[in-house]
């Protein structure tokens, strides 16, 4: 496949997946740092808060990677019936 290239948009969707699994994944690391953060576990709470930054960071280069892959329409249409 990429010998001879890539589906731009699937490769856009799947990046789109990624980035929602890991938008799931810094919801809960959020809910863990606060029950943490009222436990009274404060160095394992700022080390959950580090871990939601750094996945709010992949995701906006996640958001990038899919912009970077150039506009225009797919190659396939759709078409209602």
């Amino acid at each position: 496949m990429c010998e001879s290239g890539i589906n731009a948009e699937q490769l856009r969707v799947s990046i789109g997946h990624t980035e929602e699994a890991i938008g799931m994944a810094q919801k809960w690391l959020e809910d863990l740092h606060h029950l943490a953060d009222h436990g009274k576990q404060h160095d394992a709470s700022a080390q959950l808060a580090q871990v939601t930054v750094m996945l709010g960071e992949a995701r906006v280069k996640l958001e990038k990677a899919a912009d970077a892959l150039g506009g225009g329409s797919p190659d396939v249409t759709v078409e209602l019936v």
